[in-house]
């Protein structure tokens, strides 16, 4: 089915499932974490701390891309690229987390000024966007872990789930940014 492609890593389900776990968990209680403390500490250039958000924007979208390029190449059964493609976005990805990360240790949170149905439209998405952002992490690893591996019977079912899921919080992210980003001091 894969055509010529062979596993790029050795299966061993038991030690990923625990590698997967351990950088979930410690990813997410990382996230928490940011929720409740802003560091004071100054950070060590001279710019706008928002322009992690707007980098944070920009590498969704580009993860939205990346994501669509690879779904048009698995159904062009160009499985090599569609693998490129897909760790292009898990890539981007830690860098996406690594900018977020840096933009809320030092800018903290923001309030959304919007009134009205607005307002009722942007808690919709953020609060989806967290939820799903909060969970899609193991799935994202466990969908790689299985491709990498050449479980490709395995990857494809939770790949059915994974990819429009991830996809769906690349997107929320931009919009959210859109939304808050007029409320940036």
């Amino acid at each position: 089915m894969e055509g010529n492609l062979k596993p790029d890593i050795k299966r061993n389900d038991r030690l990923a499932n625990i590698l997967i776990a351990a950088t979930s968990i410690v990813i997410f209680v990382a996230i928490v974490a940011l929720d409740r403390r802003t560091i004071q500490v100054p950070y060590p250039f001279s710019f706008d701390v928002h322009v992690f958000a707007s980098l944070n924007a920009l590498i969704n979208s580009c993860v939205t891309v990346v994501l669509i390029a690879a779904l048009v190449a698995v159904k062009r059964k160009n499985y090599l690229l569609h693998k490129r493609l897909m760790l292009t976005a898990i890539l981007l990805s830690v860098l996406f987390l690594l900018s977020y990360i840096a933009h809320h240790l030092w800018a903290g949170d923001t309030t959304f000024g919007g009134t009205g149905l607005i307002r009722y439209f942007y808690y919709t998405i953020l609060i989806s966007h967290i939820i799903l952002a909060a969970v899609i992490l193991p799935f994202i690893l466990i969908t790689a872990y299985r491709g990498l591996s050449g479980n490709y019977s395995r990857h494809k079912k939770i790949a059915r789930y994974t990819w429009p899921l991830w996809l769906y919080v690349s997107i929320s992210g931009v919009l959210v940014y859109l939304f808050i980003s007029p409320y940036y001091t």
